[in-house]
């Protein structure tokens, strides 16, 4: 029966399948590695862990039931125990970790498979759960203050059984092949659901097609609160909260038809506004601190002649930090708290990657990717990168032109500046077959006389040439030299 097994009447009867489950006894004992853990087993409880498995998953009879699976999933997380996969059980004493879970050992960890393999047989079984879950989490906000932070976050893939699609990962600063869980979150960072995406279509196309339609079905609505919304146009169901990625006018306006407000930062700003405007007001954050922000409210229409509200804050440095909301009754330095609070979730992601390996994977294997997923052509994206490219490099040449500006000199410098310039080349590349030389005068045109296949007179006194001749090179501008 293996290494510290205590209760084998029980463990015979749940192998002949008398017994469904072993019941959980707690013992008195003494100097139990981890015991501490147990004190957050009713903080755990309370958050649903058991609420909803007994309606949602079904195991076969044996010792080891429904309940100790799960708890014995979640206390090595709330004792710290980086277990980066199941396997790692077999490291730890088993029948300490059972005196924790009211058994006399935790299962094999072949056992333990066989179990997970069964729980996760049925596929959106595990969303179904999430989603009782969420449920109740949303409920225990207050209904003028519903408001739900979006955000993707990149789990980096290190395996080779698939190439998947590069995503920038901005905490790595690389280009790495991973998938994009995008997840609804509490304004304290509490997390309700998420959503993964292998072939990443982007956040606002995310939202459009998974996650506010959650939120409509799940989000609740009372009575009074939907005759506001009947009554008043302007009333919103709820907030979604996100970041320049989703930034869409038309996306905004379609939100505000179907009464969900949007708050998010403005992505064409345009220019300051005045210091004056400014008011220095005390506003208390999620976390109950008082700060001081400078703040200034005004209207603005955006390209769909959308009439949202705009909030500015001015920081110590002068910058100012522009928001958009189409959440028309709060206060404008509620609307400023609750957008710089969208860093709880990035604190969500860093505190879940470190203790709780949020990056790991639940399995490794792959599966088909549904026909219906639409991404970029690659070979569009390559082209797309190198007219942007090109793009910049001349926005740059054109800029270094604008910056050239004669007007201040005097005509006898503009003669000298002239002077110096006796000789434009275009273009200016080494290796280029055909080359244009201006503003050539006396010498300098007999030296290109014998290569050129074509001369103009351009002005009195000046010419342009046009050697054709792969041979000759340009060393720098004002000399045409044979090499």
């Amino acid at each position: 029966m293996g290494y510290a097994t205590t209760r084998s009447a029980e463990r015979v009867a749940a192998a002949m399948g008398v017994l469904a489950s072993a019941p959980i006894q707690f013992e008195a004992v003494s100097d139990v590695p981890k015991g501490g853990v147990l004190l957050a087993l009713p903080a755990l409880l309370a958050t649903g862990l058991l609420r909803h498995t007994a309606a949602l998953y079904q195991i076969p009879k044996g010792f080891y039931g429904i309940a100790s699976i799960f708890l014995l999933l979640a206390l090595p997380a709330l004792a710290r125990i980086k277990i980066k996969s199941i396997e790692q059980l077999r490291y730890v004493a088993p029948g300490e970790w059972g005196k924790l879970l009211g058994l006399d050992r935790i299962p094999e960890v072949r056992t333990l498979r066989q179990k997970l393999e069964v729980l996760c047989r049925e596929a959106g079984r595990a969303l179904l759960w999430n989603t009782a879950l969420a449920k109740e989490w949303i409920a225990g906000q207050r209904e003028s203050e519903m408001i739900f932070y979006v955000d993707g976050h990149v789990r980096v893939y290190h395996g080779d059984l698939t190439p998947l699609p590069r995503h920038y990962v901005a905490r790595e600063r690389l280009c790495l092949r991973a998938t994009t869980d995008y997840w609804i979150n509490a304004m304290d960072g509490q997390p309700f659901v998420f959503v993964n995406k292998e072939v990443d279509p982007g956040l606002l196309a995310t939202l459009r097609s998974d996650l506010v339609p959650w939120l409509e079905a799940n989000a609740p609505a009372s009575a009074e609160l939907q005759h506001r919304m009947q009554a008043d146009p302007r009333q919103h169901w709820f907030t979604l909260v996100f970041d320049r990625e989703a930034y869409s006018p038309e996306f905004f306006a379609d939100m505000k038809a179907r009464h969900i407000a949007i708050l998010s930062y403005h992505k064409y700003p345009g220019d300051d506004w005045p210091v004056e405007a400014f008011t220095a007001c005390t506003v208390r954050l999620a976390s109950g601190e008082e700060v001081t922000m400078k703040l200034a409210e005004r209207g603005t229409v955006l390209s769909n002649h959308l009439w949202v509200r705009e909030v500015r804050k001015l920081s110590d440095s002068g910058h100012q930090t522009s928001i958009l909301s189409t959440n028309y009754q709060a206060d404008y330095t509620l609307l400023a708290v609750s957008m710089f609070a969208r860093w709880s979730q990035e604190n969500f992601y860093k505190y879940m990657r470190q203790h709780y390996g949020l990056d790991r994977l639940a399995e490794y294997g792959t599966e088909p990717v549904p026909d219906p997923i639409q991404t970029v052509n690659p070979a569009w994206r390559k082209l797309h990168a190198q007219i942007r490219t090109q793009g910049e490099k001349r926005r740059r040449q054109l800029a270094l032109f604008g910056a050239l500006d004669l007007s201040g000199l005097a005509e006898k410098e503009v003669d000298g500046y002239e002077q110096k310039q006796d000789l434009i080349v275009r273009p200016k590349e080494p290796a280029a077959a055909l080359v244009q030389l201006d503003d050539l005068r006396g010498t300098m045109l007999e030296r290109v006389k014998s290569v050129a296949f074509l001369i103009l007179t351009t002005s009195p006194g000046n010419h342009q040439a046009w050697p054709a001749e792969l041979g000759y090179s340009v060393a720098a501008q004002g000399n045409c030299r044979r090499p």
